[in-house]
């Protein structure tokens, strides 16, 4: 996470306040918790290395990444056994030692990795959006172009989808290292800031997400920055609602679903995504008719912009699909289209993303559920005919 909290006793300092030691900005909440770090918490001997790595920051990115690197290259040590990256073609990274990982949808079918494609290390995946974002900045691309470049931290180039968990984890720290030398006033930075939050609660990092989206939050309200204050609140109410603060997100989301659809119009990317967060909120608080009125509403209009395929679209029917048949008081009609559904988007997830995506996991999982529920009503039903007959 970002250094927001004093190096000796733990507190909470925020990003700007407290005092920084004068050789490699480690902070601390005042004197005495300097110097009973120096003395006795082994900074005098780590002070001159910090420094060395580039001050307090960089070097806790650099450390953070590596861990982060590890621990995804041995998550996936199963899908690589005996390939090669398929950037640079090596088992093993020539500069970083690392192994190889695999976190998109590459090579997946029916729930089993195969084949080399999405095969890579991460280091050469940084190194190559790296410098794609470097090229943007030379030749002074648009925001367009800047925003289609950066993606390639967090999407696959190979299958197009976002990778997820610790891969997306160990990308976020590889990406916050890269950048969080700079001001903090630049867009590669505050993107990098973004970037790690959304790694962080994809490895279900939860508390340390909530850290770094706080702090997003609050630089984007520093500049005032009102789109991007948008993006912060959404992505902090994710977290919220994964730490179990589901009805404080829900003013959240219903805010920023609206001031988006009032920016953009119904048809945006960004509208979309905030219905769909939205209507997640609400079946989450079993707020069920809401959250099927919107989705009604909305999945029509994102099949229309972004086609019966795409991940958001996916996730609006799943939304939906649960929303029916998780309604108290469902009827046969509402489980029989809730099953009809959620056969289809998993049918979809599966071929589009992948067997072993974590979402087609939680599709599946879905409809395995509003499947018994059927089967339960429908026996219920055919023993009350039964009974009126007789």
């Amino acid at each position: 996470m970002l250094l927001t909290k004093c190096a000796s006793c733990a507190a909470e300092l925020g990003l700007t306040s407290g005092k920084k030691c004068g050789r490699c900005a480690t902070r601390y909440c005042g004197p005495a918790c300097q110097v009973q770090h120096w003395n006795e918490g082994g900074h005098d001997q780590l002070c001159k290395k910090i420094k060395r790595g580039g001050g307090a920051e960089q070097y806790h990115a650099d450390m953070m990444c590596t861990v982060a690197v590890a621990v995804a290259v041995a998550k996936c040590v199963d899908d690589t056994n005996g390939q090669t990256c398929y950037i640079c073609t090596e088992v093993v990274h020539r500069r970083t030692g690392e192994g190889l990982v695999r976190g998109c949808a590459c090579g997946d079918r029916d729930g089993v990795a195969s084949g080399t494609a999405g095969v890579v290390h991460v280091a050469c995946l940084a190194e190559q959006a790296k410098l794609l974002c470097d090229e943007a900045e030379e030749n002074n691309l648009d925001w367009d172009a800047k925003s289609e470049r950066w993606a390639r931290w967090y999407t696959c180039s190979l299958c197009e989808q976002k990778y997820h968990g610790v891969v997306r984890c160990a990308l976020g720290w590889a990406c916050w290292k890269t950048y969080v030398g700079r001001p903090e006033a630049n867009w590669a930075r505050r993107a990098a800031t973004t970037e790690l939050g959304c790694g962080l609660h994809s490895a279900e990092h939860y508390e340390d997400a909530l850290t770094v989206r706080e702090a997003d939050l609050a630089l984007a309200r520093r500049f005032g920055e009102t789109r991007n204050m948008l993006v912060m609140l959404s992505n902090l109410a994710s977290t919220y609602e994964e730490l179990e603060r589901r009805p404080e997100a829900l003013p959240m989301r219903r805010e920023v679903y609206s001031v988006t659809l009032q920016l953009y119009g119904e048809e945006h990317i960004e509208s979309l995504i905030e219905a769909n967060n939205y209507a997640g909120n609400l079946s989450s608080l079993r707020r069920f008719k809401e959250a099927k009125s919107l989705m009604r509403k909305t999945i029509p209009v994102a099949q229309r912009v972004l086609g019966m395929s795409n991940d958001l679209t996916l996730r609006m029917r799943w939304i939906y699909g649960d929303a029916l048949y998780e309604a108290d008081g469902a009827t046969l009609d509402d489980l029989r289209e809730a099953v009809t559904t959620l056969e289809d988007t998993a049918r979809i997830a599966r071929r589009v993303l992948g067997g072993a995506h974590p979402f087609t996991v939680h599709i599946e999982r879905t409809l395995q559920n509003a499947r018994s529920k059927l089967v339960s009503f429908e026996a219920l039903s055919e023993r009350m005919r039964d009974l009126s007959v007789s």
